[in-house]
Parts: structure tokens; sequence; C-alpha cells
């Protein structure tokens, strides 16, 4: 079955103090890394900003949402992130792991001691 990672991140000062090329600059090189990643099987499924008007949203401005061949894949996606220097400039909570169908999750949620 299909690895995920939903990803939950705001700005950090540092992020906030980066000039437009700087900006611009870090997102050049995410980009250079996202092609190996993709041909290990990482799929972005959606990316956005939190909408805080929701009922309990959370408390981070942005999220993504990723879809992973398997638990190599979602090793790397996570390893790359980091080796980008994301985390000097955003705040990120990861969840990620196997996914299941409804059934699945509620069989989890179930048998939790």
């Amino acid at each position: 079955m299909a690895h995920y990672l939903a990803e939950l991140y705001s700005p950090k000062p540092a992020w906030l103090a980066l000039d437009p090329a700087g900006r611009q600059r870090f997102f050049d090189g995410v980009g250079a890394g996202m092609g190996a990643l993709m041909a290990l099987g990482v799929e972005v499924l959606a990316m956005g900003e939190v909408e805080a008007g929701s009922l309990h949203p959370a408390p981070q401005r942005f999220f993504a949402l990723w879809r992973l061949a398997d638990q190599a894949a979602l090793d790397a996606l996570l390893g790359g992130i980091a080796a980008s220097g994301w985390h000097d400039y955003f705040d990120t909570v990861n969840a990620g792991g196997r996914g299941t169908d409804l059934g699945g999750h509620l069989a989890q949620l179930a048998a939790v001691a």
C-alpha cells in the first residue's frame, strides 16, 4: 500500500528576512531535487494555505500532501526536504506513514490501548 506525508509549516524569521532573489535561489534548489524524488515514486497531491476560518484549523500557515510509493520514497523525501535547508526557513510538522482505507483505519483506532 502507498505511503503518505502530510506537512504543516509556517515561515520562520529567516524566511521573512530573505529577499526575493534569495527566495528564488532557494526555490531553484528545491526544484532541482524534485526530479530524482519523483523517479522514486514521490507525488505531490496538493499544496496550499491553511484556511484559518475552518473548524479546528491547524496553527501552521501552509500544508503539503504527498503520496509515495513506499517507505524508502518517504525516507528519501524527508531527507531531501531536510537537505534542502527547508527547516532553516520553515517550522514544520510531519505526519507520514502507510495509508489504509476507512475500515482499516477504524480498526487501528479500535485497537489503541
